[in-house]
C-alpha cells in the first residue's frame, strides 16, 4: 500500500493529460492527476475485470456492491449514514452537476462561490440557468464564504446554491460551523444546495471533513455529489456517484430515461468499488505526501519569493498561490515561457485575477524542482 513515484519515462510513456502536451523540457503541474500508480487494489479490480475478455454493459451497481462499499466508506471517514437507496451512479460529478440543475433545480440564478473549478461556472450557464458568482471572502491568505452576499442572491431570487467542499481551488474545507451558518441563510429561502464533495477524501492529516449533507435538515433538499476517481487517482476510469437527501428526488432521478444518467462504466464501478473498500491505506499515504508537499512548496517559496503568496491548505493537492504583488499580466504563461513548467491556465471566475493553482500530487523531488523553475520565471 506504499506510495509509488513513477519517473518521467514511465509518466510520458503511459501519457496522460498531464504529461501529454509537452515535451521532455516541460515540468507539468497543472491538471488534477498525481504522478502515483493506482492503488493495488484497484489494479487488482480492474486487471481481473479486464482479464474476463468481456467489456459490455455495466451491470447495476448494487450487483458489484458500489452503493454499500461507499457508505462503508463514507460511515468509516466521516461517520455519514448514507442511505444506499439514495445513490445514483453516473459517468462523472459535473455530469451529476447538469443532471441536478436540468431534473431537480428550481427555476432561477444559481450562487456560486468563486473562485472556483472552472467547469461550475460554464455547467451553469449551460443548463440555461444565470450564474450569481459570490466572491470568496480572503483575508491574509485564508477563504471563508460571504454569507451576506450569498443571502441577498437568494432574497433576489437564486433558487440553488453550488458548493465546491472542499474547495477547488482554495483548498478550504469547510468547517461543521461555516456548513451551519450556510444552512441557516439557505433554508430559510428554500433553495437547494448541490455539493461537489469529490476532494473529501483528500483532506489533510488533522483536518476533519464534515458532509454538507450531515448539516443540512433531513427534509432539506441537498444534492450531494463525490466519485473515488481524484483522491485514488484514476479519472480515465468514469463513475461518480449522486446522493439524494431527498427520497422524492431520488425516485425523479429513477424515472428519468437511462440515457439521461447513464456514463459510469463496469470498469470504473469495479474500481470505485475496490477504492472504497480496501484503499484506505493507500489514501491516507496520499494524504501525508500532499501535506509534506504543500509544506515544501511553501517553504521554497517563501524563502526564495516572498512576494508570492501561498493560500493554507486543509485539502486537495492543489495549491493556491497569489502572485499579486509580481504584477506579471499572465503568470502562468511567463511560468511556462520563462520556467518550462506548465501550471492550470483556466479562468476561474471572480476572484482569481492574480492567481495560479499549483499541482503537488507528485514526489518531492518534483516539487523542488516545480519551486525552483517558478523562482527562474518569476524573480
Amino acid at each position: 500500500m506504499m506510495l509509488r513515484d513513477l519517473d518521467d519515462d514511465a509518466l510520458r510513456s503511459a501519457a496522460p493529460l498531464k504529461w501529454a502536451l509537452d515535451g521532455p523540457d516541460v515540468l507539468p503541474a497543472w491538471v488534477a492527476e498525481m504522478d502515483f500508480p493506482v492503488a493495488e487494489p484497484v489494479q487488482h479490480a480492474v486487471t481481473a475485470a479486464a482479464a474476463t475478455g468481456v467489456l459490455g454493459y455495466p451491470p447495476p451497481a448494487e450487483t458489484l456492491g458500489l452503493p454499500d462499499a461507499f457508505a462503508g466508506f463514507a460511515r468509516r471517514h466521516w461517520d455519514w449514514p448514507v442511505d444506499t437507496g439514495r445513490v445514483t451512479v453516473l459517468g462523472s460529478v459535473m455530469a451529476g452537476m447538469a443532471l441536478a440543475l436540468r431534473q431537480l433545480a428550481e427555476a432561477g440564478p444559481v450562487v456560486v462561490p468563486t473562485p472556483v473549478y472552472p467547469p461550475f461556472l460554464a455547467t451553469v450557464t449551460d443548463t440555461g440557468h444565470a450564474l450569481r458568482a459570490v466572491p470568496l471572502l480572503e483575508r491574509a491568505g485564508r477563504y471563508r464564504l460571504d454569507l451576506a452576499a450569498i443571502a441577498r442572491e437568494l432574497a433576489d431570487g437564486a433558487r440553488t446554491v453550488l458548493l465546491c467542499h472542499p474547495h477547488n481551488p482554495v483548498g478550504r474545507a469547510w468547517s461543521a460551523e461555516e456548513l451551519a451558518e450556510l444552512r441557516d441563510v439557505v433554508e430559510p429561502a428554500g433553495a437547494r444546495v448541490i455539493t461537489d464533495e469529490i476532494h473529501a477524501p483528500l483532506t489533510h492529516p488533522g483536518t476533519a471533513f464534515v458532509p454538507y449533507a450531515q448539516v443540512a435538515s433531513s427534509d432539506a433538499p441537498v444534492t450531494t455529489l463525490t466519485a473515488a476517481t481524484k483522491a485514488f487517482n484514476m479519472p480515465g476510469l468514469p463513475c461518480a456517484l449522486l446522493v439524494s437527501q431527498l427520497r422524492e428526488d431520488h425516485a425523479r432521478l429513477q424515472r428519468l430515461p437511462p440515457v439521461l444518467t447513464h456514463g459510469a462504466t463496469g470498469l470504473g464501478m469495479a474500481a470505485a468499488t475496490a477504492a472504497y473498500r480496501d484503499g484506505d491505506r493507500w489514501l491516507a499515504a496520499v494524504r501525508e505526501r500532499v501535506a509534506g508537499n504543500l509544506a515544501l512548496l511553501q517553504e521554497r517559496l517563501a524563502d526564495r519569493l516572498p512576494a508570492v503568496r501561498m493560500a493554507p491548505a486543509e485539502a486537495t493537492y492543489l495549491a493556491w498561490l497569489d502572485v499579486r504583488e509580481l504584477g506579471l499580466a499572465a503568470p502562468a504563461r511567463t511560468a511556462l515561457e520563462r520556467g518550462r513548467v506548465r501550471l492550470e491556465q483556466q479562468d476561474f471566475g471572480p476572484g482569481s485575477a492574480g492567481h495560479v493553482r499549483v499541482n503537488v500530487g507528485t514526489s518531492p523531488v518534483r516539487v523542488e524542482q516545480i519551486a525552483e523553475r517558478l523562482v527562474r520565471a518569476w524573480g
